[in-house]
């Protein structure tokens, strides 16, 4: 067969099967043309789901006929005033965008620059059908109607309504996170979707495109190095999703899916997040453009950086320093559920003097107020009167008690089921999980040690056999060396045996079993996808999980105190090592709610 040249309606053809994907590739392509032309208000009405029609009206610069028509060629573009492509700061530069949809779709282009008449021009599946003055005020309205409606062998492999419909919100809302000073608005089938106002702060757009519970339970992310600057938002470890579909990431404006990045974020939230679990971010970086190649994707949703390196270490030294910060905090909104789940007590139809504490063998009745008299007023009964055994231990005060205004954290009161503290604060209730604390705050503990002198070990009097599969004994044998760093000393003992001579001696008197078992799960787990730092890091969270205060220990008041404090002056204790919340308060208000005050 011999090489022919190919006609231009099938060129463009090709071209638009690069670029335009399906409903939401035009809608994206549309909006970053209206972008670039300097809008601060986009409006968007979409019809099933972008299948049938794609509306975008904006108040940019516009375009006069001459331009018009240039912006229906291939490769025709004003984002490029010379030819170095690689000082490109537009989300467009290629001039592609609208020829490929105009050779698979009917569109039609309304424009009309300020002080200057409107003009139309529409073009179906490739040819020029109509053009002509148009009234409209200055801007630019692109319509989008029958994708793919000439073109069966693309129509057909496109999704339902709803997806396709759900893959143009998403798009709306990424560029709407990346341009917090632009106003948009989506309509779908005449009912209004999304609407945020233009001038917010970047948080407050986040917050307003994902979950608004995001306004409260979130850090800020400021880094500045080497000419490179990352901001944005990213939820505290205790708001998390169980799906990762709301991570944004950003590259100069341009909304973009980069697996460094995401390996970057995984790698920040390790050890604070259950590996099912995902953050809530968005994150802004701001790189000189001869620092990133952003032609490297047709669809531009992806970007190579020229040093890969730099930028995964400010994502995750900035998201760590932003989360350190923090220290103790986690969400603490009060879950409506959980409150529902108060009933408050039935009002009993028994009056209070035929109680059956007064009932009790050998109780006398209170006096009767008709019959007053002096030694019956001042007899002392309350020793007649036989109550319930209490429920709950107390201990004597050595000392008074501290005012909870004193700690954020308040003061302990009590213990509850052996595994939660009870402390009161200057505003409200605080339950703790004695030992999803004591976990995070033994793990910081040992990465400290290993800053410093490392982890000191107590040898076993008796050294504990520990059996287990002989592929599991391989790969702990292979990490003898790194395990022998945080204090636990282990030995091959026979095929399908370790020896345990030593164990850590911040954990006190751990579970070497299950402790050494679990170090086997994880690392077949994990390892061979772990960097050297990530596998130290999980070791150490699982000796500390092994260490820890136990659900079930009685805590005394000066060791639940001592906790506390603790927990107050270290980092991330907020949560522990599987991102779950270590401690959470009931405010004032919700408990004025419980009892009907409020």
């Amino acid at each position: 067969m011999s090489i022919r040249r190919l006609p231009e309606h099938l060129v463009n053809r090709i071209a638009a099967g690069e670029v335009v994907e399906r409903p939401a590739s035009a809608l994206k392509e549309i909006v970053e043309n209206a972008l670039d032309a300097g809008a601060t208000r986009i409006a968007i009405r979409l019809s099933h789901g972008g299948l049938d029609r794609i509306e975008v009206s904006d108040d940019g610069c516009g375009m006069d006929s001459a331009d018009m028509a240039l912006a229906l060629e291939r490769h025709a573009t004003s984002k490029l005033p010379d030819d170095a492509i690689e000082n490109v700061a537009t989300l467009g530069f290629r001039g592609e965008a609208l020829p490929s949809i105009a050779s698979v779709a009917r569109l039609s282009i309304d424009s009309r620059p300020r002080g200057a008449d409107g003009w139309n021009r529409t073009v179906d599946n490739g040819q020029l059908v109509s053009e002509g003055p148009a009234a409209l005020p200055p801007g630019t309205r692109v319509t989008v109607e029958q994708l793919f409606g000439k073109v069966p062998a693309r129509r057909k492999f496109l999704r339902t309504t709803k997806a396709e419909y759900a893959a143009c919100i998403d798009i709306v809302r990424r560029l709407a996170m990346a341009h917090p000073s632009v106003a948009f608005s989506v309509e779908h089938d005449g009912r209004r979707v999304l609407g945020v106002q233009g001038g917010e702060a970047r948080e407050e757009r986040v917050a307003a495109l994902t979950d608004r519970a995001l306004a409260d339970n979130h850090v800020i992310v400021s880094l500045e190095r080497e000419g490179v600057q990352l901001s944005g938002v990213a939820s505290l470890p205790t708001y998390n999703r169980g799906v990762g579909d709301h991570q944004y990431l950003f590259v100069n404006g341009r909304p973009v899916r980069d697996r460094l990045l995401i390996g970057a974020l995984r790698g920040a939230y390790a050890d604070m997040l259950a590996r099912d679990r995902h953050p809530v971010v968005a994150l802004f970086l701001d790189v000189p453009p001869l620092e990133v190649d952003v032609n490297v994707h047709p669809a531009k949703t992806e970007v190579r950086f020229r040093d890969p390196a730099l930028i995964r270490g400010m994502i995750v030294s900035g998201l760590r320093r932003a989360l350190d910060a923090e220290g103790f905090r986690a969400v603490q909104n009060a879950d409506p559920a959980a409150l529902s789940a108060w009933k408050p007590e039935p009002i009993s139809p028994t009056p209070i003097g035929s109680m059956p504490i007064f009932e009790a063998a050998g109780a006398v009745p209170p006096p009767s107020y008709n019959q007053f008299t002096p030694s019956a007023a001042f007899a002392d009964r309350r020793s007649s009167f036989i109550t319930p055994p209490p429920q709950a231990r107390a201990e004597p005060a050595a000392a008074p008690a501290p005012e909870g205004r004193s700690f954020p954290l308040g003061v302990a009161r009590g213990q509850v089921a052996r595994t939660y503290i009870v402390a009161e604060a200057e505003d409200g209730l605080v339950i703790v999980d004695q030992h999803a604390a004591h976990e995070r705050l033994t793990l910081e503990r040992m990465r400290r040690a290993m800053e410093g002198q490392g982890v000191a070990s107590q040898a076993l009097l008796l050294p504990e056999v520990v059996e287990l599969e002989e592929t599991a004994c391989d790969r702990l044998e292979a990490r003898i060396a790194e395990l022998k760093e945080f204090g636990l000393d282990l030995e091959r003992f026979g095929p399908s045996a370790m020896l345990v001579r030593s164990v850590p001696a911040m954990l006190g008197q751990a579970d070497v079993q299950g402790m050494v078992t679990d170090l086997a799960d994880d690392l077949a787990a994990y390892d061979s996808a772990l960097s050297l730092k990530e596998r130290l890091d999980l070791v150490a969270a699982t000796m500390a999980c092994h260490g820890s205060v136990r659900a079930g220990r009685v805590l005394s008041v000066a060791e639940m105190n001592a906790l506390l404090r603790e927990m107050e002056v270290t980092p991330r204790s907020g949560q522990c090592n599987h991102g779950r919340p270590t401690w959470v308060k009931l405010g004032h208000g919700d408990i004025e709610k419980l009892f009907g005050r409020k």
